[in-house]
């Protein structure tokens, strides 16, 4: 599962000149994982979605800013109103994906700090019983996410719902590697993501979100890259680099650096920086000595570089930020994101570490935590 990381030492040996010699908060994750060690493994079985077309096993979510109509008696059907997010949605299932893959992460993080197997025996249970168990599994499609009330049962876009999940290969290649994971454990979850893998690449809903035009797409990319290396699938993670270098750079990013698509939206500040993310997520994936997409440049001069020149100054200070605040949780952002880390590994360049050091790396805001798609970063960076 190694990445091409070229300044990876800097990373590991982070100094602020305050004592800290680590830019990864050790203790912090230990004491995360004993905390979850006490919970209840999850699974999307533990909640009925009443309003779901599917079965028990199927992911169900509704659009977050899918409001009841005010102007019919019965709310339906539901009218979008950009950027708010609805509070009497149906997000069950979102919640206990995220709360397995934050677990997993932590309890995996924490065996490779201590090597202490009941964090790796948790993790793999967890694991176990939310792919892989007959009674509890979920299925490897996502046919009703983000569905939308007296509109659709589900919808393309829903796809963004798993991009959380990409902390699970990154985990489960560190347990297996170790071997404190079942090989039948393993390639059951193998499988599954293959699954789920080839049908995000072939049924309409995920091929509508791989060409989606904004932020969905570069989700839809990294998801798909993570789960190609995870699985093998050499076609894949060559379709998302060509289509990273030809249509999501080319297409999303202007000339200075900033993503037009994300601005216009009703939360430009904390779509710019969630779009960065994940982009660079993509080229962090997707790099080898041979074809480092970090140093990519179209013959304009556009490039992730230019991507992270131009929202740095406003991570540091965002009253600078030249457009209007987000219409929700503008004061929250920005928080320590992976891409920092990424970009210093990436660069060499010790402003990005001093940056993630410096923000809540721990936030508690859903709406944040929602819009962070790797909750431990010292697993890809280890």
């Amino acid at each position: 599962m190694k990445f091409y990381v070229p300044y990876i030492d800097l990373v590991l040996s982070y100094d602020n000149n305050n004592g800290n010699k680590k830019i990864f908060e050790t203790i912090e994750i230990i004491k995360r994982a004993d905390s979850a060690l006490t919970a209840k493994p999850r699974h999307i079985t533990d909640s009925i979605a009443a309003g779901s077309a599917g079965g028990i096993h199927e992911f169900y979510s509704q659009a977050d800013y899918a409001w009841p109509n005010p102007d019919t008696a019965d709310g339906l059907p539901f009218v979008n109103r950009d950027g708010q997010s609805y509070p009497g949605a149906f997000f069950d299932h979102r919640k206990a994906m995220r709360s397995m893959r934050t677990n997993v992460s932590n309890f995996t993080a924490a065996y490779l700090l201590t090597k202490d197997k009941k964090y790796s025996q948790a993790a793999c249970v967890w694991l176990k019983e939310f792919f892989l168990d007959d009674a509890t599994y979920m299925e490897p499609s996502l046919l009703y996410s983000q569905a939308v009330s007296g509109v659709c049962t589900g919808r393309g876009i829903g796809i963004i719902d798993t991009l959380h999940l990409i902390d699970i290969p990154a985990a489960a290649d560190h347990l297996y590697e170790a071997g404190v994971m079942e090989k039948s454990i393993y390639e059951g979850l193998q499988s599954w993501f293959a699954k789920y893998l080839n049908w995000m690449c072939t049924h309409k809903y995920g091929v509508d979100e791989l060409n989606h035009p904004n932020n969905h797409s570069v989700c839809a990319h990294v998801q798909a890259a993570a789960f190609a290396r995870f699985t093998g699938n050499s076609g894949v993670l060559k379709m998302c680099a060509d289509h990273y270098k030809n249509i999501l750079l080319p297409n999303q990013m202007a000339d200075d650096g900033s993503f037009p698509l994300e601005l216009a939206r009703t939360k430009p500040y904390g779509y710019s920086i969630f779009v960065l993310d994940n982009m660079a997520t993509l080229c962090f994936m997707l790099s080898t000595e041979h074809d480092n997409l970090w140093e990519f440049t179209l013959a304009d001069g556009r490039s992730i570089g230019r991507g992270l020149d131009f929202l740095y100054p406003f991570l540091i200070d965002k009253s600078g930020f030249p457009y209007k605040p987000d219409v929700m949780y503008h004061n929250e952002w920005p928080v320590a994101m992976s891409f920092m880390l990424f970009a210093a590994a990436a660069y060499g360049d010790k402003k990005w570490l001093d940056l993630y050091a410096g923000l809540d790396k721990n936030p508690t805001v859903t709406e944040v935590r929602r819009n962070t798609a790797i909750r431990v970063p010292y697993l890809w960076l280890n």
